[in-house]
């Protein structure tokens, strides 16, 4: 796909990430001017691929900055990421509270994200007093909402009857939910309840989802649990986790696949 922008056209948004899935260097440069012309959708497109490296050299003092003035437009995905970059490090010191703040704010936009996000520093303490109950009322709102990641989060506080009647039916139902929405924690939830109830064929079919989808902390904890697993089809599987923390991970991982076979 070809696009040709004249220097005075300013694309919205939607038209911007369109361009960046097919022509990541040329958006880039119509985010660029979009973004100085005060489209605030643009302002934050910006200050991610700058986050990213995407199309454009990456910096991410520069992508903070960005954050900043579209989260100053209302922007709330950029409040979002700005609690991102404080959490994380990116573009500044890492400042736990900071973070706290700005996913608050974000959550109190009514943002998915910022709703998860403020959740699991509530949840864990960080950055903010731990608050289980505002922890689980931010991901029950979330996960209202469609996001994948809080449908997980609630089925394990349903299942569990943390801070809530005990549900686990309810639960159940949240991580087939998650799963069927992308997550791999909700995924790899989903799938310890099918094999289970005996559905070892698409308890597999959704752990091997859950592989190709997971990042690092999760495969390393995943390994461990499917070594311990009833059924044998589903142990076999643990190899290939090991397998996919090995080429991602460290030298650890390594010698943990070489202890396996």
């Amino acid at each position: 796909m070809s696009y040709r922008l004249r220097r005075e056209e300013v694309l919205d948004g939607e038209q911007l990430r369109t361009m960046l899935e097919h022509s990541p260097a040329q958006a880039a440069q119509a985010i660029l001017l979009a973004a100085g012309s005060g489209v605030v959708d643009a302002q934050a497109l910006l200050g991610q691929i700058l986050l990213d490296g995407q199309g454009i050299e990456r910096d991410q003092a520069l992508a903070l900055r960005w954050f900043e003035i579209a989260a100053r437009g209302g922007h709330r995905m950029a409040r979002n990421m700005l609690g991102r970059c404080a959490e994380h490090g990116w573009g500044r010191e890492a400042d736990a509270r900071a973070a706290a703040g700005h996913y608050r704010q974000a959550a109190e936009a009514g943002l998915d994200w910022g709703l998860y996000n403020y959740a699991n520093l509530l949840a864990t303490g960080r950055g903010v007093a731990e608050n289980q109950a505002l922890a689980l009322n931010c991901y029950r709102r979330a996960a209202a909402m469609g996001h994948a990641k809080s449908m997980n989060l609630l089925g394990r506080y349903l299942e569990d009857g943390r801070h809530c009647p005990r549900d686990v039916a309810a639960a159940w139902d949240w991580y087939r939910r998650a799963a069927e929405g992308g997550d791999f924690r909700g995924q790899f939830s989903h799938a310890a309840v099918l094999a289970d109830a005996g559905r070892v064929d698409e308890a597999l079919g959704w752990l091997r989802q859950a592989l190709q989808g997971g990042n690092l902390n999760f495969l390393r904890v995943a390994r461990v649990a499917l070594l311990q697993a009833s059924h044998p089809e589903v142990r076999a599987l643990a190899k290939d986790y090991h397998q996919r923390a090995a080429d991602l991970g460290d030298e650890r991982d390594l010698a943990l696949l070489a202890a396996l076979t």
